[in-house]
């Protein structure tokens, strides 16, 4: 998946606004990041999953844990090409939905 899709997808879903934070371009729910990518390093981005995923996903190749992060909470991954677009559609989806799922349950009822 290009950037350009990967931007349009992100934006597409309920409630995303995009914006700015250390340099890297970032997509947000209520100004919470769900996803942060670094055009500049070749797109490779960063994720929240599921803790109970954490094992298999940084068992592949191309994606380790992100830096700075929670632990065992958020993966990075190499670029937009690791995963097919499917996988990557639905694991933005994921970690959209868990940082919604963190959110008060008022806010999170606007999205549901």
């Amino acid at each position: 998946m290009d950037i350009e899709t990967f931007r349009t997808y992100c934006l597409s879903l309920p409630g995303t606004t995009e914006g700015l934070k250390w340099e890297h371009l970032c997509f947000m729910i209520e100004e919470k990041i769900f996803v942060i990518i670094a055009i500049d390093e070749g797109n490779s981005f960063s994720i929240k999953c599921n803790p109970d995923d954490f094992d298999e996903l940084t068992a592949r190749h191309g994606i380790m844990q992100a830096q700075h992060m929670a632990k065992r909470q958020w993966v990075r991954v190499e670029n937009l090409e690791i995963f097919p677009d499917a996988e990557l559609m639905k694991r933005v989806a994921d970690s959209r939905a868990l940082v919604l799922a963190k959110l008060p349950k008022k806010t999170q009822a606007k999205y549901s």
